[in-house]
């Protein structure tokens, strides 16, 4: 059985998340919530967040779901427009570039089967 748990529209830059991401990909649930607990990057509340989101969409999709079977089988983070979030700046002889403001889209998929 497969649990997603989706957050769009992020306000953190990928290359951020991607690298929360990697850390925690193919790992028990428990030991993931446990690293992210401890890890000092602006991204691991958020995917904590995520996990436990998923962990309560596997609870409502089968309730006798085995919680210690459970590890994250996929964890990806794409880039979302940020066509809303332009910010600019002046720059020299009158003229303004733009500041990138980076949005995400990240996924988490938790499985119980065994991994391959």
């Amino acid at each position: 059985m497969e649990a997603v748990s989706k957050a769009k529209f992020q306000r953190i830059a990928t290359r951020k998340v991607r690298v929360i991401l990697d850390m925690v990909r193919g790992e028990n649930v428990a030991s993931a919530l446990d690293s992210l607990r401890f890890t000092r990057k602006a991204a691991a509340p958020i995917v904590a967040k995520m996990i436990d989101s998923a962990i309560a969409n596997a609870r409502h999709k089968d309730e006798n779901v085995d919680l210690d079977a459970l590890h994250i089988k996929t964890a990806f983070a794409d880039k979302a427009p940020d066509w809303n979030m332009r910010r600019f700046r002046p720059r020299a002889q009158g003229r303004a570039t733009r500041i990138v403001k980076g949005m995400s889209h990240i996924t988490i998929v938790l499985s119980d089967e065994a991994a391959n």
